[in-house]
């Protein structure tokens, strides 16, 4: 099985209500998303094009959570939570009978990131 990755970053403002600390505070951050495809490769040689899954980030995500206030869109948007609703928003597109998206990687700083995967 090959994967394929491909990064993209955003830039995006938020807040934590149900923190307590400096983030709950409205602050921004420049996000690197890391999207991670594995299967099998076509007759092209390819298990996805990078086009093809750039279009669909952009399409899916980055339409939506570039320069946007990410609470009008996830009420509690900690990383873990923008990377879940980014998963729900990008699995319908990027699983076929030859691959499937295998895991998101969200940085919000850095230094500091998370992964989700089924």
């Amino acid at each position: 099985m090959l994967c394929v990755v491909k990064e993209f970053t955003f830039d995006a403002a938020h807040n934590l209500v149900e923190y307590h600390g400096k983030c709950e505070k409205l602050h921004g951050h420049t996000y690197k998303l890391q999207i991670m495809v594995c299967g099998e490769k076509d007759r092209e040689g390819m298990v996805i094009d990078f086009v093809e899954l750039k279009e669909i980030v952009k399409r899916e995500v980055l339409n939506y959570l570039d320069h946007a206030y990410i609470n009008e869109i996830i009420p509690q948007p900690s990383a873990e939570n923008i990377a879940e609703w980014i998963w729900k928003k990008l699995e319908p597109h990027l699983s076929n009978e030859r691959y499937k998206l295998s895991e998101i990687r969200l940085w919000e700083t850095p230094t500091s990131f998370v992964i989700y995967r089924k």
